[in-house]
């Protein structure tokens, strides 16, 4: 026991950063594309799993590929039913279909995989049962290379669900992935929203960045995502993308920033040259020196600060 607690003991605290934002299309993805070319020793984890993207600026080599399963849908074993029905009366869900054999002699009941929802009520009442349930592939998920450093990412299925789940899955084999290679940063491109999703995403962080725009809704959305971080008491900054397309706005979030006792990790001007980059597949420190790029490294610098001061 000792040597294992020893072994604990050499195995270093790997920062946590989670760059998240209220909706989506604030331009998060965009940022940590930036922040790993601009960090060093860290590796990534793109936990937006419903519409992962971070892959399309990083051009990962992907090295280990795994499938996801999160649950377990019904399978009716026809030989076995009697077409009673009661599993049809009893769906909730409406995912007990029936139709016609291949010979057209008779009726049988089968299970919509896209409308079955795993709860296991039709074959809990099943009186022969007639019905099991087998694990359902809901995505598949990937540890990669890129050229800022090994990166952990996803894709949910069309229409699946326990995003959550496959979210804990990317987290914990990016911080492994940390730990084993002693690197000192996990930088997350987390979900969108305050959902489930993001919930996983930003657990136990040790640094949020919330990513808003200057608008209306953006100040909205920024309000409801702190007052996630804020019951899960994790610290926070916000940073203002796209800024100078509504100036008064911008200063209006700045005000609520600072009320709400956030840190102000800065602003980043709009910028067409970020579309440029993105066709190049770069990113935009990468791309150009200057401009939106000065902006990026300064917002890059006070989350670096922030992290260290924790």
């Amino acid at each position: 026991m000792s040597d294992l607690i020893a072994i604990r003991k050499n195995i270093p605290h790997v920062k946590e950063i989670v760059v998240i934002s209220g909706k989506g299309g604030t331009g998060k993805t965009s940022l940590v594309a930036s922040f790993a070319a601009l960090a060093r020793n860290s590796v990534l984890a793109d936990c937006d799993v419903d519409a992962s993207d971070l892959h399309l600026l990083l051009e990962p080599r992907v090295i280990r590929r795994e499938a996801f399963t999160g649950g377990s849908r019904a399978q009716i074993e026809t030989e076995k039913c009697l077409m009673c029905g009661e599993c049809q009366r009893l769906c909730r869900f409406d995912a007990i279909k029936s139709a016609s054999s291949d010979d057209g002699r008779q009726n049988t009941l089968h299970v919509d995989p896209i409308a079955c929802e795993g709860c296991g009520v039709c074959a809990w009442f099943c009186p022969e049962k007639a019905i099991t349930f087998l694990p359902a592939v809901n995505g598949e998920w990937f540890i990669s290379e890129t050229r800022f450093g090994p990166m952990v990412h996803a894709k949910l299925g069309i229409a699946e669900e326990n995003s959550g789940k496959l979210v804990s899955m990317v987290r914990s084999n990016a911080k492994r992935i940390a730990e084993e290679r002693n690197c000192e940063r996990l930088l997350i491109d987390g979900s969108p929203g305050i959902g489930c999703p993001v919930i996983a995403s930003v657990t136990g962080a040790d640094l949020v960045l919330i990513v808003t725009e200057p608008t209306l809704s953006g100040l909205h959305d920024l309000q409801r995502v702190s007052d996630l971080t804020s019951h899960f008491g994790i610290p926070t900054m916000v940073c203002v993308n796209k800024w100078d397309l509504n100036a008064a706005m911008s200063r209006d979030i700045e005000v609520t920033i600072r009320n709400r006792g956030l840190d102000f990790a800065g602003t980043v001007r709009y910028d067409r040259a970020v579309t440029e980059a993105q066709v190049e597949r770069k990113t935009i420190v990468e791309y150009r020196p200057d401009g939106i790029a000065t902006d990026i490294r300064n917002v890059w610098a006070q989350v670096e600060d922030k992290v260290k001061r924790n």
